[in-house]
């Protein structure tokens, strides 16, 4: 059965995105991506999709794509990038590209996308902006300001759903980028989730009333009983706090 809706994805050439995009065509979807990956957009394409190319931290490339879209019915905002490394040592260039690709053009994407966007904005959280881990300060610090904009967001448009989702580490190219060390993959082990897992939830949040997706769930519990006892969670979880 065709859907009738049509989904803007942002970072749809790479992890999750890709992923996002390829099963929301399957399930009759109308998709617009977007990313900065010319030759996947091309991919894509041939999938079915209408594809834009852009940088959404440049103000061009981003009044560019709102200047090229239509009424949509749901946004999901994937777009992100992580470094990980230890405040001491992290490049200012790093945490300006974090802050300015997680953060900035969330915001400057989602004002834009106010008058275009009909029922519901999903966005790509994580657990990290629930609780931080060592060599993961910025990333979680970007994940942070998201939930208080989004929380913000979700007051000030109240005929449309606001709904972040939550995931735990994920295996995408993101990890790539993220670890110079090459040594988080194999340190996480199965609690790595898969792009396409993620995508599955992300899609069945599409229509939903709901506030957050945690994946795996009971990240959802552990999140919470960490604001109510941090020193408990960070001593009891040592092993896992110093993985990175």
């Amino acid at each position: 059965m065709k859907q009738n809706k049509v989904i803007l994805v942002t970072g749809a050439t790479s992890g999750v995105g890709f992923a996002l995009t390829k099963k929301l065509l399957n399930a009759s979807y109308t998709v617009i991506a977007t990313g900065r990956n010319q030759a996947q957009l091309q991919r894509m394409e041939q999938l079915g999709a209408m594809t834009i190319c852009g940088d959404l931290t440049l103000q061009e490339d981003l009044d560019a794509l709102i200047e090229q879209l239509p009424t949509i019915n749901v946004a999901i905002l994937n777009a992100g990038i992580g470094t990980f490394d230890y405040v001491a040592s992290i490049s200012d260039d790093a945490i300006e590209e974090m802050i300015g690709l997680n953060i900035s053009s969330q915001i400057k994407l989602t004002k834009r996308l106010i008058p275009l966007v009909k029922e519901q904005f999903i966005f790509m959280g994580s657990q990290a902006g629930k609780v931080a881990t060592p060599k993961a300060a910025i990333y979680a610090a970007t994940k942070y300001a998201l939930i208080g904009f989004t929380n913000g967001l979700r007051l000030e448009q109240p005929t449309k759903v606001v709904t972040v989702i939550h995931p735990g580490p994920i295996d995408s190219p993101f990890l790539d980028h993220a670890d110079a060390t090459n040594t988080y993959r194999e340190k996480m082990g199965n609690m790595l989730l898969t792009a396409e897992k993620v995508a599955d939830k992300t899609i069945a949040a599409i229509g939903t009333k709901k506030r957050e997706v945690n994946i795996p769930w009971y990240m959802g519990i552990s999140s919470k009983l960490y604001a109510l006892a941090p020193s408990m969670v960070e001593t009891v979880g040592k092993p896992f706090f110093n993985k990175k």
